[in-house]
């Protein structure tokens, strides 16, 4: 793993050295409802009474600031998700091995770094917090204030806010913009200039309590022949899309199908043996 990280890194300082100035703003290197909301999350920052700076958790970048303006980075493809087809790594522990590499090689700071200068809020995926779960541990240490929205599990000293489905009706949005938006409805109740004080806290839960809808999935089940058609359509639109990306855009259009399923006939479709 050190290898591999080891490569990438050198492929990332070689394209940056050969960009110059062509390369694309970090700003613009995104895409899609989470990093849209992403960008407007300092707004709502700013309109709770906090200095804000944005930074980004990046399976191929480590964590970079995203202003100013002129920070660039090269186009790439990589992920933490697996069974995606720019996965970095295989299994969680890898991708804990691959994050820490990739902070030592072309990481910006670190959580604790980011700690030490004030508040911290963080939007992760299970995922990404799996990844970087050394990094949440030393934050939590300091003592400071801390606030994780998503995560997988708790940590001591960060204040953690489960991820919750219930809220997507009232919040809008895909399931993968889900923790941007809690953060963003978060920040909207914070009380007293604080981001975890008990204030804060109590008017989350009371709005929580009132708002929060189970999403119940009447979704229209498929034939082998309709989701095959879907496949290669979908396919042609976005060569290269993963498995995962297919299946999840089939059921965002209200679609059924089961994921042992859909990943037979994907093969199928495919040519994947």
């Amino acid at each position: 793993m050190k290898e591999r990280s080891s490569n990438w890194q050198q492929r990332i300082h070689t394209a940056t050295a050969r960009g110059g100035s062509s390369l694309p703003a970090l700003t613009d290197l995104y895409r899609g409802d989470h990093w849209t909301r992403s960008r407007r999350l300092t707004a709502a920052a700013s309109d709770a009474g906090y200095k804000t700076q944005l930074w980004v958790a990046s399976a191929g970048l480590g964590l970079q600031p995203v202003e100013p303006e002129t920070e660039t980075a090269p186009a790439y493809a990589a992920t933490f998700s697996r069974q995606h087809a720019d996965s970095v790594a295989t299994s969680a522990v890898e991708n804990a091995q691959w994050w820490s590499h990739l902070q030592a090689g072309t990481g910006r700071a670190t959580l604790q770094e980011l700690g030490q200068r004030g508040s911290v809020l963080m939007a992760l995926s299970e995922v990404y917090a799996s990844a970087m779960e050394e990094e949440l541990l030393a934050l939590g240490a300091l003592e400071g204030e801390a606030l994780l929205i998503g995560g997988l599990r708790e940590v001591p000293g960060v204040h953690r806010v489960r991820s919750d489905a219930g809220l997507r009706h009232a919040l809008g949005g895909t399931l993968t913009s889900l923790n941007v938006r809690m953060a963003a409805s978060w920040l909207e109740h914070s009380r007293v200039g604080s981001l975890t004080s008990p204030a804060t806290q109590k008017a989350w839960n009371e709005w929580a309590a009132a708002t929060m809808k189970p999403e119940q999935y009447n979704r229209e089940p498929m034939s082998d022949e309709d989701v095959i058609v879907f496949i290669r359509r979908e396919a042609a639109k976005a060569p290269g899309i993963s498995r995962t990306r297919l299946l999840r855009a089939l059921r965002d259009g209200g679609k059924a199908c089961e994921q042992s399923r859909f990943a037979n006939l994907y093969k199928r479709t495919m040519g994947e043996r």
